[in-house]
């Protein structure tokens, strides 16, 4: 059909830090340079910030290239770090605090803040909107679109007002085509067009497996005797024992909030293993109850990390084009922080698109010069020191995955003469249910625990009822021929939202998906054992509501 189409110089796909920091850096290059430049972002969140979660401690030296001038503007950097603590849990009420000698330095946080990543992008929403980007909330980019010569030309904004039986309704609008002389994607974690680039033009060739995080978050305001404004609480160990691997954390914000959450490894074993009810458990436990008793809880979400860090960075430019930031995959887990980092990617984006358009290199061009920007940044430095972090903790186990760490981090400064690889995706790591037994999670208590319905209804998430599924199965057949013979549908148990069901109709075993829950945290499109499930956007301004996460 023919659709109406805009153009710009850049069209640049997720509104979260990364994309953001592309657009403001873009603009503050065409200023200095008197180049006019039109520069469009689109986000599928009902507001810019709405769709984004992290935990998040946050290092500030990117704002002081993109804005020197952020602590005299508003920027909603409010707690610094006062100091760091980090605890191994040895079982459900006992823990061993690590000395502060004894923690690999990547983990210190001196002069760093506590933030809400969601409302640090909806201030650089603002300071991009001031410096003349077009910022256009609510409309998911859903379709790639290309040029003769195979080259990116730009997305389809997907079309509105779509039946669950894919017939237009009555509020039907056409989606719009934006093209752009480069397209630039930002979309966070697994981002489906981005997946998508990966496959087209094998970015990925040579590297490890992309491996991922499932992280849960929710705030809470407690009393004000168990509130230390500043104090970052990070734990290894239990609850994730048998096969599976990952970190807890608490950060102290202000008026009396703090921020809790449990990341857990999607390389896991046990397919009876209920992340969710893991981080309900991992609340209880005495090093992290004593601060949320008697609190109340105001917010829950969940949403998948890239985590594979340098070893899985896919090429992030093609003809076209950039993929940056989490989308690519650019977290350093070894801090825990992955803001600084896709801010930085966006940045050198930026830079690259500016001198490809001043040189007067067509669009259709691959911006190879990207890579070199990349590799004389502290961005791949900090990155390539950080390599063996999350191997070693795989390979190794919490302790001597540990104490490997600190070697390398705090006596070679990342420089250890090997690379640990992990070559395995995380999807082919489950067993079969015969392999574990079933895990007897206990009743959530209304009180640390709670339940799935309850938890997303404090994600604010929302979806229209008749609209078409937005989680697509290859084969309808799998879910209950092979996984649930297999393993028990594992996606009942690793969907943080209650998506997944298996019903009994008319005798019959029946997978259902209730679309209408997703909080958008892309694990059943990283962990089912089958690869049979595929997300994609929804219609626009679908999914969470996050006021500042």
């Amino acid at each position: 059909m023919e659709r109406e189409s805009m153009e710009f110089d850049v069209v640049i796909v997720g509104a979260g830090p990364a994309g953001l920091a592309t657009a403001c850096r873009l603009m503050q290059i065409s200023q200095d340079s008197g180049q006019e430049l039109s520069v469009c972002v689109v986000e599928k969140g009902s507001e810019v910030g709405a769709h984004i979660l992290s935990g998040a401690v946050f290092e500030p030296k990117v704002l002081d290239e993109l804005f020197s001038d952020w602590k005299d503007t508003g920027a909603p950097l409010h707690t610094a770090v006062t100091h760091d603590e980090l605890h191994m849990l040895n079982s459900p009420s006992a823990a061993r605090a690590m000395p502060n000698a004894l923690i690999p330095k990547t983990m210190h946080n001196d002069g760093n803040y506590i933030i809400s990543v969601g409302n640090l992008a909806r201030w650089l929403a603002e300071r991009a909107e001031a410096l003349g980007v077009e910022i256009f909330p609510g409309f998911p980019a859903s379709e790639l679109l290309f040029n003769d010569d195979n080259s990116v030309k730009g997305i389809l904004i997907g079309d509105m007002g779509v039946g669950a039986d894919g017939q237009p309704k009555d509020s039907y609008e056409p989606g719009m085509e934006l093209h752009a002389k480069y397209t630039v994607f930002s979309e966070g974690c697994r981002g489906h067009l981005g997946k998508q680039l990966i496959e087209k033009y094998h970015l990925d060739n040579g590297k490890t497996p992309q491996h991922y995080g499932l992280g849960f978050k929710e705030i809470w305001k407690v009393p004000s005797e168990q509130h230390q404004q500043g104090k970052v609480v990070h734990t290894g160990g239990w609850p994730l024992t048998e096969g599976a691997s990952g970190g807890g954390f608490l950060y102290h914000l202000e008026d009396n909030q703090v921020a809790v959450g449990l990341i857990i490894d999607l390389n896991y074993q046990n397919p009876h293993l209920s992340p969710f009810d893991e981080f309900q458990r991992y609340k209880t436990h005495p090093v992290i109850s004593q601060y949320l008793k008697d609190g109340e809880r105001l917010s829950y979400g969940a949403r998948a990390i890239t985590k594979g860090g340098l070893n899985s960075l896919p090429k992030m430019s093609f003809p076209g084009g950039l993929i940056i930031g989490c989308d690519a995959g650019t977290l350093n887990f070894a801090k825990i922080k992955g803001t600084h980092t896709a801010m930085k990617s966006g940045i050198l984006a930026a830079e690259t698109i500016c001198h490809a358009l001043h040189a007067g290199v067509e669009g259709g061009k691959d911006l190879d010069c990207y890579q070199e920007k990349f590799e004389q940044s502290w961005l791949q430095e900090e990155l390539h020191t950080s390599r063996n972090f999350g191997p070693a903790m795989h390979k190794f186990g919490a302790y001597l995955g540990g104490a490997f760490n600190y070697i390398d981090q705090n006596w070679f400064g990342g420089k250890f003469p090997i690379t640990l690889r992990d070559e395995k995706h995380d999807y082919a790591q489950m067993a079969e249910v015969s392999a574990y037994s079933k895990i007897d999670y206990p009743k959530p208590d209304g009180k640390l625990s709670f339940d799935k319905l309850s938890s997303v209804y404090l994600s604010n998430t929302f979806h229209e009822e008749d609209q078409l599924c937005h989680l697509r199965l290859k084969d309808e057949r799998i879910p209950i021929d092979v996984n649930l013979v297999k393993f028990d549908e594992p996606a009942q148990r690793y969907c943080p939202a209650g998506v997944y069901e298996i019903v009994e109709e008319a005798g019959e075993k029946k997978f259902m998906i209730n679309g209408q829950n997703c909080i958008h945290c892309k694990t059943c499109d990283i962990k089912d054992p089958s690869q049979n499930i595929t997300w994609v956007s929804p219609e626009g301004g679908g999914g969470p509501n996050y006021p500042n996460m």
